[in-house]
C-alpha cells in the first residue's frame, strides 16, 4: 500500500498547528493583570475621578493586579464601572502584557434643576445626581418640577445647545406651569415668554431678530418681558 505523504504532512501541520494555538492560549490565560489605567475619553474626568473608579473596582473584585485574566469577565467590569451614575458607558479590554484599560465617557449635564430636590437632567434626558468633584455651568430650572415639564425642558435646552447665541446667553429655565416655560438670560433684564414648545425655530428666529433690532436701535434695556407665545409676532413689555 502506497502511503500518500501529502496527506501526513498535512495531517501533521494541522495537529502542530493546534497544539502551539493551545499551548500558546494557555500561556495567555495563566498571565496575570499587571496594572489598571482608568482613561476618560470625550473631556475632563470632571463629574467623578479615576480613585473613585477603582474604589469601586476593589469594592466588587477586590486588587485586580496579580489576578489571573481567565478569571475575569470584561463585560462584568463594564457593567459595575457604569453602575457609578456619573458614568455613561465604559470600554474594558487587556493588552498584550496583561494590562486593565478602561475607557470611560462620563454623563454630560445640560441643565441643573432647583427644586424640592435638586439634580442634573443629561443629555440624554435622564436624571443625573450633583458632583461633589465639579459644578457645571449649565441652565437653572425652576419653578413646577414634573415628570412632563422636564421631558419639555429637556426639548428647549436640545434646541438651546445646538445655537451659539442662545447657549451663551440664556442661563435659566422657569416653568410657570406645564406648556408655559420662560427665559432668564445672562445680562438683560427682561424675562423671555416661550409659551409651549411648539415652532421652537420659528420662535427663537423671531426673537434673534428682534434682539438684534433692538441692540442696533440701544432699547434693549427699555423692555421688561418679551412674548414669544403669539403665532408669528414678538410681543414686547416696556419697563
Amino acid at each position: 500500500m502506497r502511503i500518500n505523504w501529502n496527506i501526513v504532512k498535512t495531517t501533521a501541520l494541522i495537529i502542530s498547528v493546534t497544539a502551539l494555538y493551545a499551548f500558546s492560549n494557555a500561556r495567555s490565560e495563566a498571565k496575570k493583570v499587571s496594572g489598571i489605567q482608568i482613561e476618560f475619553v470625550e473631556g475632563d474626568n470632571l463629574y467623578t475621578t479615576q480613585a473613585m473608579v477603582n474604589k469601586l473596582l476593589i469594592q466588587y473584585y477586590g486588587k485586580l493586579e496579580n489576578v489571573p485574566k481567565e478569571k475575569l469577565v470584561l463585560n462584568t467590569i463594564e457593567k459595575v464601572i457604569e453602575t457609578n451614575k456619573m458614568v455613561k458607558s465604559a470600554q474594558v479590554y487587556l493588552t498584550i502584557d496583561g494590562e486593565l484599560i478602561s475607557k470611560i465617557i462620563q454623563r454630560q449635564p445640560i441643565g441643573r434643576v432647583e427644586g424640592n430636590t435638586k439634580f442634573y437632567l443629561d443629555e440624554d434626558g435622564r436624571n443625573m445626581p450633583l458632583s461633589d468633584n465639579h459644578t457645571a455651568r449649565v441652565p437653572i430650572i425652576t419653578g413646577d418640577i414634573t415628570a412632563k415639564s422636564l421631558e419639555d425642558v429637556y426639548e428647549i435646552l436640545s434646541y438651546i445647545n445646538e445655537d451659539d447665541f442662545l447657549r451663551k446667553n440664556i442661563i435659566g429655565i422657569h416653568i410657570e406651569e406645564e406648556q408655559k416655560y420662560q427665559l432668564k438670560f445672562r445680562v438683560e433684564n427682561f424675562i423671555v415668554n416661550l409659551g409651549d414648545i411648539n415652532d421652537l425655530e420659528k420662535k427663537f428666529n423671531n426673537f434673534k431678530a428682534f434682539y438684534v433690532k433692538a441692540i442696533r436701535d440701544k432699547t434693549l434695556e427699555d423692555y421688561q418681558m418679551v412674548s414669544l407665545e403669539f403665532n408669528n409676532q414678538v410681543v414686547c413689555t416696556k419697563i
